[in-house]
């Protein structure tokens, strides 16, 4: 036959949407012609499939070749589109005898030796496939990473002759074999943290909650090795959770899914991120670092020395749980559902009183300022990290809790969650704080006056029910009483910073 259809996968975000293949050879000129919004790696394909059809001992027609990829309107880019043209070219010529093409997908670039390489999003391309009701065939290359989906319709080929042989019915094509949780990576253990038994405290209440927090304090106090901590204090993934990052990380660098696998991912961004870094960009848009982040951790150390508009564009993602980018080819929207970690000091000088400041109030308050109010809105709790105190660092070897023991903690908490409400206490919205977070009349009075002192939003009231809600949880009670919202007003140090510094320039 001279038509032939051939069902492949895209790539745009975590989605795969399906592509046909259509492959008509017919008389006139010899030319082959790819349409259908084909980019210029697409377009490239015309000479790789050539070389490995002939290298692997097949025929190239020299006849009129039209290559249509549907939907027209549907930008292609990248080697994927490879092997599902070199096998529409060979059914189209009738080199290859098989049947039932249409109960099959392939995805795949060529080399010029016929040999089948590996191509980025493979594991969002199979899922799609599977859910589809069709079998996939792609490279040995991406054997670890289709292997975390446990699906039987996963094909595997190193060699297009071994594929063409397949489809005939000559030969058998291997299976992924499923993956297994790698060992748990080593980041440091909360025990290792010298006295700051607040700043634990606080980072267990972060890791029970979901919350958000803010470490502020003079360079060497601990604040980066705390929020470092943090992964080490969170259960593992579930499988849901981790088939959402793989997909994600599939995109960007597919070589380090399996090391990764079920553990949450710990993104630490340097200050100099561009906004494309951070949120995602490029022609087809690809994941930044806060998508890298999904189900893990976003750690930002010298908060103010980010650009101010890098870290507003953070702030849709962080209430919505999605970044949405749009360009003039596509728009793509990825998952960014992460708890955002933030180190700072409290003045340029990096002290916030005593002889090593050399600022003045004025000084300070324009550092500060880097950072817009709406943007400081978005974390739960801040807490300030002093220097350790006199005979501290010589009492080293007193015993403290390990990262497992808290961790225990932790997951026992968040199950509670989950029964109840089912999503942690950082994700309640604003009906569930009605029917969770209830307060008493006297306190919630209270509550508001020393709200209205320090002069924060309705956000920040929302935030702080989220937070007494988790410390009461931790404390195995039902109803949030006034020492739990105590604890939680105790972790807005910013905000006491800012009134402070107010207080005296006036």
């Amino acid at each position: 036959m001279s038509l032939s259809v051939i069902y492949t996968r895209a790539a745009l975000g975590v989605t795969a949407p399906l592509v046909t293949v259509e492959v008509h050879i017919s008389q006139g000129l010899p030319g082959l012609t790819i349409v259908g919004l084909p980019e210029t790696t697409v377009k490239e394909a015309r000479d790789r499939v050539r070389s490995a059809l002939i290298n692997s001992g097949y025929t190239f027609p020299a006849r009129k070749i039209t290559i249509n990829l549907a939907p027209a309107d549907l930008p292609k880019q990248g080697g994927r589109y490879d092997l599902p043209i070199a096998i529409a070219l060979l059914a189209a010529s009738e080199q290859l005898k098989a049947q039932h093409l249409e109960c099959y997908e392939f995805v795949g670039e060529l080399a010029l030796t016929g040999a089948l390489r590996g191509i980025p999003g493979a594991i969002c391309a199979a899922m799609e496939a599977l859910n589809a009701g069709r079998k996939i065939i792609v490279s040995q290359d991406n054997a670890q990473e289709v292997g975390l989906i446990e699906g039987e319709g996963c094909l595997l080929a190193q060699h297009l002759q071994q594929v063409c042989a397949f489809l005939e019915g000559k030969t058998e094509l291997a299976t992924p074999c499923i993956a297994s949780a790698a060992a748990p990576l080593i980041t440091g253990d909360i025990s290792e943290v010298v006295g700051q038994q607040q700043g634990k405290r606080a980072l267990e209440i972060t890791a029970t909650g979901g919350h958000n927090l803010l470490f502020i304090g003079p360079p060497g106090t601990g604040k980066t090795m705390l929020a470092s901590r943090l992964n080490g204090l969170l259960p593992i993934l579930s499988d849901r959770e981790a088939l959402e990052s793989a997909a994600i990380h599939s995109l960007v660098n597919p070589l380090t899914i399996h090391q990764q696998w079920r553990q949450r991912p710990f993104r630490a961004p340097h200050h100099s991120a561009s906004l494309t870094a951070m949120v995602g960009g490029g022609t087809i848009p690809l994941p930044g670092e806060i998508s890298l982040a999904h189900n893990g951790v976003l750690f930002l150390d010298e908060l103010p020395e980010f650009e101010r508009r890098v870290l507003d564009a953070l702030r849709e993602p962080i209430e919505s749980g999605m970044i949405h980018i749009s360009r003039a080819r596509a728009k793509v929207s990825y998952p960014a559902r992460f708890q955002l970690i933030a180190a700072m000091n409290p003045s340029p000088t990096g002290h916030y009183q005593g002889n090593h400041n050399r600022c003045t109030p004025e000084q300070t308050l324009r550092y500060l300022g880097r950072l817009s109010g709406p943007f400081l809105d978005r974390f739960d709790m801040s807490l300030e990290i002093p220097l350790p105190p006199p005979g501290m660092l010589s009492q080293r070897n007193l015993p403290t809790e390990s990262s497992a023991v808290v961790r225990a903690r932790v997951q026992r908490v968040q199950e509670r969650q989950y029964q109840r409400q089912g999503k942690l206490n950082a994700q309640l919205d604003n009906h569930d704080i009605n029917t969770f977070c209830e307060l008493c009349p006297e306190d919630a009075v209270w509550m508001e006056g020393i709200l209205t002192a320090l002069g924060l939003s309705t956000r920040a009231w929302f935030r702080l029910l989220r937070v007494a809600r988790t410390i009461a949880d931790m404390s195995e009670s039902q109803a949030i009483l006034r020492e739990h919202i105590l604890e939680a007003l105790s972790y807005r140090a910013i905000d006491r910073m800012l009134v402070h510094l107010q207080k005296m320039l006036t």
